[in-house]
């Protein structure tokens, strides 16, 4: 079965090529069919350039920073250098060798295919700030967030009896699909806008107590695709409910990380206070939205029992077999630059931030021109996108028609489809407004 949200993004691809076989012109088709479907961040598309060219500001260059780009690639009119492209190639040469020399050779057959424990140790050490305190033994690496998740609910299928899955809804909806694979029980919860479509202690009470078959709770920490995020305190009142019931908590953390530092530090702090629930706690994380590297697939698991890890690892086996050796090493590279340049993921931070509240001006002047929303929604200043409320009658293919904006209708999150998310990955947010205009002073006028 086809996600709904590449259902979407595929009627977006497929509109562009009738504009292209009725030779329409390029330039016009990306302006008049302006895809916010899914929420990779492309950064080869990237105009926004706030300040002096090559500044701070000029978010052109986070290609060639994160060494996306090629070497002397064209990126808007800032010129790649590929220096980090080349150095990335070089550090995977150099983990290579740390890895031999503490006897894990990445070009053979894995048997545990968790991936290398040196790699493991360095996310263990990631997660300690937070307030884990775990080990290697506790991190299994996954291709990405969805992949892990996967990993997860097979794992868990395979472990005892699957039971019912509560998603509180709206929510991404992937991991219902994988549930359903695996013999679980979907159990859906809906939210309420009053709670910023939060699940709430009293709500999750009552559910666990009239559906006694429900073993995981699946939960968004920071969600799509509202963009709100649940607070230490509610936090702390959700994991009182669950350590006493003792029930799976399955923490997506795909955006904490998105949001500012000290909130997503924390919210996390919270979470892992409660340590009756520590046997019950999975947290699942990826390097795809926060550090904007969809299209590497690096994701990990984070178990709070160091015995249930190794029950988990059948499911890697299972599934995998082994994973990639230059996918480890990239991995590892990577998370080296990150540690050698603290000061990309505050970039990256701030360019979401730069978008989201584009695309919020950009929606209230279609909002003048045309009256199709009743509520756009603020966020808690993270994730890629923004979840907004139509006014009845309105649909989303309404919205497309007199924007020519691609947006995903909130029945795909299990909610209703008088709500409407739009991300602001793929492309930039382009239109006369009363911000401020993305330009470049020592440049050209990049709208």
């Amino acid at each position: 079965m086809e996600p709904p949200i590449r259902v979407m993004a595929r009627v977006v691809q497929e509109l562009r090529r009738e504009c292209a076989a009725r030779r329409f012109d390029p330039a016009a088709a990306r302006l008049e069919i302006v895809d916010r479907t899914i929420g990779d961040v492309n950064l080869r598309l990237v105009t926004e350039c706030e300040g002096p060219e090559g500044g701070p500001g000029d978010y052109r260059m986070l290609a060639d920073e994160l060494g996306i780009a090629l070497p002397g690639e064209n990126l808007n009119g800032y010129v790649a250098t590929g220096g980090v492209y080349r150095w990335l190639r070089d550090r995977m040469t150099t983990a290579e060798r740390e890895l031999l020399a503490a006897g894990y050779d990445p070009r053979i057959y894995d048997i545990h295919g968790i991936g290398n424990p040196i790699l493991r140790d360095w996310l263990a050490d990631d997660l300690r700030p937070w307030g884990f305190t775990l080990s290697a033994a506790n991190i299994a690496l996954g291709l990405g967030a969805t992949d892990c998740i996967d990993k997860v609910l097979r794992g868990l299928a395979h472990h005892k009896t699957p039971g019912a899955i509560l998603f509180a809804t709206p929510g991404f909806n992937m991991p219902e699909l994988q549930a359903t694979a695996y013999g679980y029980r979907l159990h859906p919860v809906r939210t309420a806008p009053e709670n910023n479509f939060k699940l709430t202690a009293d709500l999750l009470e009552q559910e666990l107590a009239t559906n006694p078959d429900i073993t995981v709770v699946y939960l968004t920490i920071t969600n799509n695709p509202t963009t709100f995020a649940y607070t230490p305190d509610e936090l702390s009142e959700l994991q009182s409910v669950l350590s006493k019931a003792q029930v799976y908590l399955l923490a997506d953390l795909a955006y904490v990380g998105t949001g500012p530092p000290d909130d997503d530090r924390e919210r996390m702090r919270r979470l892992t206070a409660d340590t009756d629930l520590t046997p019950y706690l999975i947290c699942v994380g990826s390097f795809s939205k926060t550090h904007t590297l969809t299209g590497e697939r690096f994701g990990w698991v984070a178990f709070g029992d160091t015995a249930f890890a190794a029950a988990m690892g059948a499911s890697w086996t299972n599934s995998v077999g082994s994973l990639p050796g230059d996918w480890q090493l990239r991995y590892m590279a990577y998370h080296t630059l990150f540690r050698r340049d603290p000061g990309l993921i505050p970039k990256i931070r701030a360019f979401y931030r730069l978008r989201r509240t584009s695309l919020r001006e950009q929606l209230r002047q279609y909002d003048a021109e045309h009256g199709l929303f009743d509520h756009i929604y603020l966020d808690d200043d993270a994730t890629i996108y923004n979840w907004s409320r139509l006014r009845p009658g309105a649909d989303c293919f309404e919205v497309l028609e007199k924007t020519g904006i691609a947006g995903i209708p909130g029945s795909t999150f299990g909610y209703s489809d008088d709500y409407i998310r739009f991300s602001v990955g793929i492309s930039p947010i382009s239109f006369d407004g009363s911000h401020p205009r993305t330009h470049c002073e020592a440049g050209h006028d990049l709208h």
